[in-house]
């Protein structure tokens, strides 16, 4: 028997050679293995009579072998013909150019044979079948419900079940059973070695559903204990901090704010307010829309801090965005005597060490920065609150980096995406929820049109003549997944296109993900300022600067986009007093992508979109195919498994609630998530 550890490599048939073929599948022991899920099945357990096969149709027969002949009918062509019988009648078995197989094959052999069935001149001929002899073994590749796997083209299904086969049967304790037998039985859950078996080779679909379930059950309650577990680790500290009561500083600013709080923005704040105030350490997140007035917010609580003598750092995922709420919170909190810097990549050495050395001199009230906030040399000299933006764009254990800063300080997590509950629940699980949906007043709805191709050269036009209107615009070029290279070109080229024709005599600038800083900043606040007047862009505007003078947006390839993706775009414009307009431009017109387009137009709530987007796209693009925070999930899918996430999510809480029952699902958890939840769960 071996180990569920042991490399692959040392698998009987295996091998090196084939073990970095397994990697590039994610298998590298034989744990990973029972873990490589089959992405479908095929019901081959329903044999036909040969007579009865159907034309046209993949189906599954058993027959006994009769003879077998080769042929050539032209040069470089072998045929070999394979003739197999029933009581009704008999079938043609055929192979192009692999002589050898008649060698597989002896009179009288019984077989079930699985494959696409062709009627021809009154014969029943199978191409390239997959055949499975009956010799009392176990059959794995026809005759039953057939797994059929994520493979690759060098590893190809029959060996991925030989394989599997091979790890049921030899792994020490292939199930490595962790649920309770009360959390089982309470949820009706099969056991975690018969789930293995019946995911793999289920004996009937009925089996195949109870070991589906048991299996996603288990992998959304370890996520769901781990994200409980970090909950409670923080609400359990004693050593958090306490802010005090608000007093003149807050005062002050609040008073100075030039517009009035929203219904959402008052709760919220109560919320915020309320856990500084509590000796426990807040983990709260802001959820609010493009546009709600998250920022302010944060503002608010950063004067808290201050007031209690404390240091306040906020952590966004660009430059970009880090210097826009730089330059927000400058206005809101300076002229109130707090002293503001920046933290950010692109400083030079000089100014960097002098806002580290003032940072832990104390001499820094609040500093806001990207990922160089967690740089090891980075020292507060009292830390009471960690403020981060756009969460989806860092894990768990970037937020722990920065956390880990100061002495368990209050945590502040604020996001404009969106996110369902069920989503909520899975990246956000540690953490208590307020949610902002009221826009502030006087924000106009963005007018919004899906358009055809066909429809280009009028909406240029119309940018021209909003720009000579006094107005700016922003194009979005298409997107390329998953290479920043080739967005770079389609952006280029859309650029100088524009620039060359409905744009000649309008100032405009390009921006894209792999511009040097300065020069990003450069054409960015150029834009902010009204010196460029339309900014041609890929996706690295989504979060942005703030620019009301901003009214229309064009976006080139609008299919290619996510609905939660395109709202975030279209939050860049509508910030002021005029009317905008966001233009979905997309040369597919087939009907889901006609569908989808259509609510983004009649749509301008983000949550509806939001969930919505799951529905279409599902959780492994929601947030794009970059940093999203999530753990990768093997079975699970939190759209179509939400009963089972909130099930699972009851069975957690009472799990961590007990310490002894923690205890005991804590190797399976690091074992699992160990990676994503980072040093949390070591030792």
């Amino acid at each position: 028997m071996t180990d569920r550890n042991t490399n692959i490599k040392y698998i009987k048939g295996v091998g090196p050679a084939k073990a970095a073929l397994l990697a590039r599948l994610g298998i590298f022991t034989l744990g990973d293995l029972l873990e490589h899920y089959p992405r479908r099945y095929e019901d081959r357990s329903r044999l036909k009579p040969i007579r009865a096969l159907a034309d046209g149709e993949a189906q599954t027969f058993q027959a006994t072998v009769g003879a077998v002949q080769d042929s050539r009918p032209r040069r470089g062509l072998t045929l070999t013909k394979l003739t197999v019988r029933d009581a009704t009648g008999a079938a043609q078995l055929v192979w192009f150019n692999q002589p050898y197989v008649k060698k597989w094959f002896q009179p009288g052999m019984e077989l079930i044979i699985t494959g696409r069935v062709e009627r021809r001149f009154g014969q029943v001929q199978v191409s390239h079948p997959e055949i499975e002899v009956i010799d009392g073994a176990d059959l794995l590749h026809t005759g039953r419900i057939v797994p059929i796997y994520p493979a690759s083209e060098n590893v190809g299904q029959r060996w991925l079940r030989t394989l599997v086969r091979y790890a049921l049967d030899n792994c020490r304790e292939p199930g490595a059973e962790f649920l309770s037998p009360a959390v089982a039985g309470q949820y009706g859950l099969m056991a975690r070695e018969a789930a293995l078996e019946n995911i793999h080779f289920p004996v009937e679909a009925a089996a195949l559903e109870g070991a589906r379930r048991r299996l996603v059950f288990e992998e959304l309650y370890l996520l769901q204990c781990g994200l409980l577990y970090l909950k409670s680790l923080s609400k359990q500290a004693s050593t958090g901090v306490k802010h005090g009561p608000d007093g003149p500083l807050v005062k002050k600013v609040e008073a100075a704010l030039p517009f009035t709080l929203t219904g959402d923005q008052r709760q919220a704040l109560a919320e915020v307010k309320a856990d500084m105030e509590d000796a426990r350490p807040m983990q709260r997140l802001v959820q609010g829309d493009v546009g709600s007035g998250k920022t302010v917010l944060a503002a608010i609580a950063l004067a808290k801090a201050v007031e209690s003598g404390y240091q306040g750092a906020m952590m966004a995922p660009t430059e970009i965005l880090a210097e826009q709420h730089c330059h927000t919170l400058a206005q809101l909190l300076a002229p109130q005597g707090i002293r503001i810097a920046a933290l950010t990549g692109s400083l030079t050495k000089r100014t960097r060490e002098e806002v580290l050395d003032r940072l832990q001199a104390g001499l820094v009230d609040v500093v806001v920065g990207t990922h160089a906030l967690i740089q090891e040399d980075v020292v507060f000299r009292h830390l009471g609150l960690v403020v981060t933006d756009e969460q989806h764009r860092f894990g768990v254990r970037q937020r722990a980096r920065l956390q880990a800063k100061g002495a368990t300080p209050d945590v502040l997590v604020m996001t404009a995406t969106p996110i369902p509950r069920t989503m909520a629940l899975t990246v956000y699980g540690d953490l208590d929820v307020s949610v902002i949906r009221e826009l502030p007043p006087g924000r106009k709805p963005v007018k919004t049109y899906a358009v055809g191709g066909e429809m280009r050269e009028r909406v240029y036009n119309f940018i021209v003549k909003e720009v000579a209107a006094g107005r700016q615009g922003y194009v979005v070029c298409p997107l390329v997944e998953e290479s920043d290279k080739l967005e770079v070109q389609a952006a280029t080229k859309l650029y100088e296109q524009l620039a060359g024709t409905y744009f000649r005599n309008i100032p405009c600038s390009l921006v894209h993900g792999r511009l040097k800083a300065a020069d990003k900043e450069k054409a960015m606040r150029a834009f902010y300022c009204g010196e460029v007047k339309v900014l041609v862009a890929t996706t690295v505007i989504e979060v942005g600067v703030n620019v009301p003078n901003a009214t229309v947006m064009a976006v080139e390839g609008a299919d290619r986009f996510g609905l939660a993706q395109l709202h975030q775009l279209r939050g860049r414009i509508g910030r002021g007093a005029h009317q905008s307009y966001c233009i979905l431009l997309s040369d597919n017109q087939g009907a889901e992508t006609r569908e989808r387009l259509a609510i983004m137009a009649k749509v301008q709530d983000g949550f509806v979109l939001a969930e919505k987007d799951l529905e279409l796209r599902g959780p492994g693009q929601f947030f794009g195919t970059r940093q999203h925070g999530i753990p990768d999930l093997k079975i699970a899918d939190i759209v179509k498994d939400t009963g089972v996430l909130l099930e699972a999510r009851q069975a957690a809480q009472q799990t961590v609630a007990v310490p002894e029952r923690f205890a005991a699902v804590r190797p399976a958890l690091s074992a699992r998530f160990g990676d994503h939840f980072g040093m949390i769960f070591q030792g």
